[in-house]
């Protein structure tokens, strides 16, 4: 598999960015990204703290919510932890059975996320579209069965381009230029056509676009304007989560096919992408979600953390 001889023969060095390499400079960003990654951990952990705690709250659409926070959390999991070794104590060396470790679990999350994202749009889609068949097609136990189909899909389809990955010979320099094993970054080190690794998940998103375009249509047929207004509000959170997903991955993706982008910009729009989804749900949906404000107010009243009054 590997060709890599010397000191590093079985390891990758993590770059991270290669214009701020000034110690001040990783300092700033070591700050920021144990910041965030804090952020994340404790707002998912709280939607999931919730869900768990509130009986009220053991409902199809809930349980989507409360698995997104726990895809989430390992999301950022996955790489902020050693991007913070890297910034904080110049710690870039990784094996290469970790880096593909984590380019893995990466991967599998990443999609998980774009899979359950696709699933909240059909639980919506029946809410809206069908309400008549929704407790027959959307039971808790239907709905925990599809969420491990996603997590299998998502562990299959990321699974190929990392084993072809990582049969490839590598044989040149060991230098990833990025905060973490991204897959693409990785397969530039390789020392033979990688053009069978890319691949590019577009099935979520049309079935996604596809159940909106039937939600809104079903929307607009309802001849009161309250009625209106009720239906598209059930799906609101939903709509501001996918937007922070697609439009911050179109965003990356731009970036990455610019050719006048710099090397650190095309870093920085894939560490977005890793972070802000994970960092942002969580306070879209505690925002926007009515039974989820209410079941914290009830949490935080019962430990005396929040007068009555309230």
């Amino acid at each position: 598999m590997c060709c890599l001889t010397g000191l590093y023969s079985k390891a990758f060095i993590i770059v991270g960015f290669p214009g701020l390499q000034e110690r001040d400079t990783k300092n700033i960003i070591f700050g920021s990204l144990l910041t965030v990654y804090f952020f994340i951990v404790l707002g998912n952990l709280l939607i999931i703290i919730i869900f768990l705690r509130d009986e009220d709250l053991h409902i199809p659409m809930y349980i989507l919510i409360s698995c997104l926070g726990l895809v989430d959390i390992i999301i950022a999991t996955t790489t902020v932890p050693k991007m913070l070794a890297i910034f904080g104590s110049d710690s870039n060396i990784i094996t290469i059975s970790a880096c593909f470790t984590q380019m893995f679990f990466c991967h599998t999350m990443t999609t998980s996320e774009s899979l359950l994202l696709a699933l909240m749009a059909y639980d919506r889609y029946l809410a809206i579209c069908r309400p008549l068949h929704y407790h027959t097609l959307m039971s808790n136990a239907s709905v925990i069965k599809q969420i491990a189909c996603c997590w299998l899909c998502a562990s299959f389809l990321a699974i190929i381009p990392i084993i072809l990955a990582y049969r490839l010979p590598f044989c040149g320099p060991n230098k990833v230029v990025h905060c973490y094993c991204d897959h693409s970054s990785v397969l530039k080190l390789a020392c033979t056509d990688t053009s069978l690794n890319t691949y590019v998940g577009l099935s979520p998103l049309i079935y996604i676009l596809f159940s909106y375009t039937r939600i809104i249509i079903s929307v607009l047929h309802i001849s009161s304007s309250e009625g209106r207004f009720k239906a598209f509000s059930t799906c609101g959170s939903h709509l501001l989560v996918l937007l922070v997903f697609f439009l911050v991955g179109a965003g990356v993706y731009i970036a990455n096919r610019v050719p006048s982008t710099s090397v650190d910009v095309r870093i920085l729009a894939s560490l977005i992408q890793n972070i802000t989804p994970p960092l942002l749900n969580p306070i879209i949906y505690c925002w926007r979600t009515k039974d989820i404000r209410d079941s914290i107010r009830k949490v935080l009243k019962i430990n005396n953390i929040l007068p009555n009054r309230y």
